[in-house]
């Protein structure tokens, strides 16, 4: 059901309709992914204490599952054309007050996640180029987010679009250098996915710390349906995007961190990795330098350097505008107050840009104030993030399966029941290996006392049960106020493009 009319002539209630096209929509959601400061970060980290030259599949195999929950997500965004996405799915499907109890949750996910970024982009510019500590550099982002978030929305593309193409650029030079060399010994498939290899160690133990690894490197990718409004003929544009952006990211992890295993040595990837690392892996990023600089040439390891730099800028930009979306459908919708859900005359959600803004700001002051590290704000908020992010795609699954059930069409059983099916089972899976070596995740203040996290599963602090549990006790809070809340439109959930 669309919106009325009079809803639809009133520009203050309504995104600016046509800015993206495809390409636009991939741009938002691969920045998201922040696939270089994934294989700087994340993928060492993997090999080491997870499955080693098994890394890659592990990422190939979240890939697919994540293709399989794209099958529905798609469909349903050929149904639904809402900047709630999430949520207005939800709703469809579980009914109005899921969906509400949910948006609290996507919320929480996408405004975490930006504090993560942020965290992450201060300790980094403090150490690489000091001068400023580490708020003083997140002060400056904050500024430029801030400021371009509140154009139009293609203005932002452009922006990712040129920071993204330079980082996939580089990846991709990388990639294809060390493996047409075929590294010190050859290039060795099985090693990397063949099943056996994926699953050494078992889920629980290093293989499920692996996956744990992958599926919070993919956090960002379901975006695409957020953009849905401000998209050119979105009932084509956003399956399309959700295709290609998760292709695209499944593929540049999988060939990348491939190339890394190789580029070290199958056999003797973890030693390596370590070598180049630390023992304690206090600089991952080396080792994607390090084989850069061997492979190509110095000076493709120091582009990387600044692009890792951009790529969390790019990040920033992104999220910022996914939670500013998320707040406006709400504010439109009556959840939480009706001005957050107009935009200014650029046809951005400019007020909740704004608060956005504001609630990045004063964590960031906080954590100033109480001079806690930088790395803290990352390493808590990125944990937190990315178990929240997939309780919700879990739940988006039955969602898409409940609605399917009760309004057919011309969709197949594939797309909307086996594919729904078996994406729910892998990302509950997921949940269950992200949460399980949550430690691992959000940092020592976490971690139980006298628990080694590479070992020992479920051992979390009274802080760490807090952090995982947050999600959760957010979709109980959402799901009470979706009880009391009487001033709810029909916007909230409805198809506003028809």
């Amino acid at each position: 059901m669309a919106l009325d009319p009079k809803t639809q002539e009133n520009p203050d209630r309504s995104l600016r309709k046509g800015q993206l096209g495809v390409i636009g929509i991939v741009f938002f959601v691969v920045a998201a992914a922040a696939p270089l400061v994934g294989m700087t970060g994340a993928v060492p980290v993997a090999i080491v204490l997870g499955n080693g030259a098994a890394a890659p599949g592990a990422y190939l195999a979240v890939g697919i599952t994540l293709l399989l929950f794209s099958v529905g997500y798609a469909a349903m965004s050929q149904r639904v054309t809402n900047t709630g996405a999430f949520f207005a799915y939800i709703g469809r499907g579980l009914g109005r007050n899921a969906g509400i109890a949910s948006s609290f949750v996507s919320v929480l996910a996408y405004l975490t996640i930006q504090l993560a970024i942020y965290g992450f982009f201060g300790a980094l510019m403090e150490g690489q180029v000091g001068v400023l500590p580490w708020w003083g550099w997140t002060f400056i982002a904050w500024i430029l987010v801030t400021g371009l978030s509140l154009l139009r929305v293609d203005i932002g593309a452009k922006v990712l679009g040129v920071l993204m193409l330079a980082e996939l650029t580089v990846l991709v030079i990388a990639a294809v250098a060390i493996l047409i060399d075929g590294g010190p010994e050859g290039l060795n498939f099985a090693a990397s996915f063949s099943p056996e290899n994926i699953l050494v160690g078992g889920l629980a133990g290093s293989a499920g710390i692996a996956f744990a690894f992958a599926f919070a490197s993919f956090i960002g990718f379901e975006a695409t349906a957020i953009y849905g409004e401000e998209s050119k003929n979105p009932k084509r544009s956003v399956p399309r995007a959700t295709y290609l952006a998760v292709g695209v990211i499944t593929v540049l992890f999988a060939l990348t961190s491939f190339a890394m295993v190789t580029g070290l040595g199958a056999s003797n990837v973890v030693e390596e990795t370590v070598a180049l690392a630390g023992d304690n892996l206090e600089d991952p990023a080396a080792v994607l330098f390090a084989l850069a600089s061997q492979y190509v040439g110095p000076w493709l390891a120091s582009l990387m350097a600044i692009l890792v730099v951009s790529s969390l800028f790019a990040g920033l930009l992104a999220f910022q505008n996914a939670a500013s979306r998320y707040l406006f459908a709400l504010g439109r919708g009556g959840v939480i107050a009706s001005s957050v859900g107009t935009v200014n005359g650029r046809g951005a959600p400019g007020r909740a840009s704004i608060i956005v803004a504001i609630i990045s700001a004063v964590v960031m002051f906080l954590f100033a104030v109480f001079q806690q590290p930088a790395i803290n704000m990352f390493l808590w908020f990125s944990g937190l993030a990315v178990v929240a992010i997939v309780l919700i795609e879990a739940l988006v699954c039955i969602a898409i399966i409940r609605f399917f059930l009760r309004n057919k069409g011309t969709e197949n059983i594939f797309v909307t029941l086996i594919a729904p099916i078996l994406a729910f089972i892998g990302l509950l899976l997921g949940e269950y290996l992200l949460m399980s070596r949550f430690a691992l995740l959000a940092g020592e203040l976490a971690t139980g006392a006298g628990v080694d996290p590479t070992a020992t599963p479920w051992g979390l602090s009274p802080f760490g049960w807090f952090l995982i549990l947050s999600p959760f006790i957010t979709l109980v809070i959402g799901y009470v106020v979706a009880r009391v809340r009487k001033s709810l439109k029909e916007e909230l959930l409805q198809d506003v493009i028809s």
